[in-house]
């Protein structure tokens, strides 16, 4: 007899094989929604894998503590703790926007489904302050306000890349969902 094939339906995120009908549209193990375009065993809609649908503010929060914590500590805080870093002005600046790419890159790597915009809408909020605060203290190290503005606009062009690279590890290469 011929062996029947059975219905996977594989999770975008996670790579999970899930075997037949989902539960409200979502993985069974990471929680991630599954749409109708990647049913049956393969992706069909290659064009909306790596779009988000929906804005989750569990993950804006989680985005937040994230950029907040990582920005005080390396920015604000290693600097107190070690004279040697004098994280002020330009430096302070230049300093943050690896901070909040790999910001981005922890909180697109742990959420489950795609969250590209939450990181950066957290580093946007985070930017503000962080640049006042910059622009305030700046003593030797110093830049005029729009080179503030302009460096925050690229932290948030860097938090999205991160956000991109962590759910890219998340996801795994290309073909791995289909062994």
């Amino acid at each position: 007899m011929a062996q029947q094939p059975t219905n996977h339906i594989i999770c975008p995120s996670c790579g999970f094989k899930n075997d037949g009908s989902l539960p409200n549209g979502r993985c069974v193990s990471c929680g991630a929604r599954v749409d109708d375009g990647m049913m049956g065993g393969g992706i069909l809609d290659e064009s909306g894998r790596y779009q988000q649908q929906t804005f989750n503010m569990t993950w804006f929060g989680i985005a937040i503590g994230v950029m907040v914590v990582l920005t005080g500590a390396i920015v604000m805080g290693l600097p107190s703790v070690v004279p040697l870093f004098d994280f002020e002005g330009y430096s302070g600046m230049m300093m943050a926007i690896p901070v909040w790419a790999v910001g981005g890159a922890l909180v697109g790597l742990i959420s489950p489904g795609r969250t590209f915009i939450e990181p950066v809408a957290a580093a946007f909020l985070v930017a503000l302050p962080t640049a006042f605060i910059l622009y305030h203290g700046q003593t030797v190290k110093t830049m005029p306000v729009f080179m503030y503005v302009l460096f925050s606009a690229l932290g948030l062009l860097f938090t999205l890349i991160g956000a991109y690279v962590g759910e890219r590890i998340q996801m795994g290469p290309e073909g791995a969902s289909d062994q």
